[in-house]
């Protein structure tokens, strides 16, 4: 059974993404990732909060805002590279929206 949470949130960033041609919807380690060329970009998490893969540059630097803390899988707290987002600081579309861009940026780059 899927949390809703990781459903609305999914819709979200399905509806903002449009149908992109270059992104591809998975469902990966208990919710839905969202991925360009293979590698994630963003993810739908339990809870409502949002998984986002960036530089470790720009992870690093963003880590110190408010709602924004190194993701967690498992045991396993993972690089600057891999956030998780609290719904709060995603709770409009607008601000999803930059972190999808964040995202999409550092993936263009790699």
């Amino acid at each position: 059974m899927v949390d809703a949470s990781v459903a609305e949130l999914a819709d979200r960033i399905r509806a903002l993404l449009g149908g992109a041609d270059d992104v591809e919807e998975r469902a990966m380690f208990g919710s839905r990732a969202f991925l360009s060329e293979g590698r994630i970009l963003v993810g739908a998490r339990k809870g409502g909060v949002l998984l986002v893969r960036v530089g470790a540059e720009r992870g690093a630097v963003l880590l110190t805002g408010q709602g924004v803390a190194r993701a967690v899988m498992g045991a396993r707290t993972m690089s600057e590279n891999w956030l998780d987002v609290a719904p709060e600081a995603i709770a409009d579309d607008r601000a999803l929206m930059e972190w999808i861009d964040l995202a999409r940026e550092d993936a263009g780059a790699a």
